[in-house]
């Protein structure tokens, strides 16, 4: 099972990094793929209740990638941890399967108890980089989280979190729990530039629309006015002349 999920890593570095050209190089030069080595043994042994050497493994696993895992934190299988330097993954944190976090990430937790403080990532999750997910939340299935967002709230599935007010922008279906969102294509750092609007850009064309909806209403008033106003009266003057709304 271990052998199987290593090599399921190994191809999920090769499938979604270009940079990645053959299997020893992976092996060889990801530090990613090295702190997923070290915290499944840490992990293990963290199981077993030998507590101690679980974290000192993993904190050989910290000083040799720049990655820090808990042991006791959860993954699932072929998780991507792509440049990874900085990135903090938490003693209760879940993560699901196919699951994408570049470097800068924090999964951190924001309370003192010994319960669940950590943040859980569902199916397909992708976290950009220097994005921080703190507290004992879930993040849905299929989420994006763009970068720098700071995430202190659960996130629905397939929405997407982009900074800097870290909004949510979810996308159309009846219903999460009923219809699950589809797998959806990899997308490196959760960005697509398609996908997530500028909120700036976004905020001056509805400006831009209300404008336009009120001219058109300005244009409809007038025109009603127009209507309304009543035609000037034509009167015969002294000697024969017309005169124009004028009195004799």
């Amino acid at each position: 099972m271990v052998f199987k999920n290593l090599r399921e890593e190994i191809g999920t570095i090769l499938k979604h990094d270009p940079a990645a050209r053959s299997t020893l190089e992976v092996v060889l030069c990801y530090p990613g793929f090295h702190a997923l080595l070290f915290y499944r043994l840490a992990h293990a042994l963290w199981r077993r209740r030998w507590l101690v050497l679980a974290r000192f493994i993993s904190s050989l696993g910290r000083m040799l990638t720049g990655i820090e895992i808990h042991p006791g934190a959860t993954i699932g299988r072929r998780l991507f941890i792509d440049h990874g330097m900085g990135v903090v993954i938490g003693e209760t944190t879940e993560i699901g399967d196919d699951v994408t976090l570049y470097q800068g990430v924090t999964l951190g937790g924001t309370k003192l108890n010994r319960g669940k403080r950590h943040p859980t990532l569902e199916d397909g999750v992708i976290v950009s980089a220097g994005a921080k997910v703190l507290g004992g939340f879930t993040v849905g299935t299929g989420a994006r989280i763009g970068p720098n967002a700071i995430v202190r709230a659960e996130v629905p599935p397939g929405a997407r979190v982009v900074a800097p007010r870290s909004s949510v922008i979810t996308r159309e279906h009846k219903d999460a729990k009923q219809e699950p969102p589809q797998p959806q294509e990899f997308v490196p750092y959760g960005t697509p530039g398609d996908d997530i609007p500028d909120p700036v850009a976004r905020a001056l064309k509805g400006l831009l629309d209300e404008v336009q909806a009120l001219r058109a209403r300005v244009t409809e008033l007038e025109s009603e006015v127009a209507e309304q106003r009543p035609e000037p009266v034509l009167k015969t003057g002294t000697g024969g002349a017309w005169m124009r709304g004028e009195k004799e």
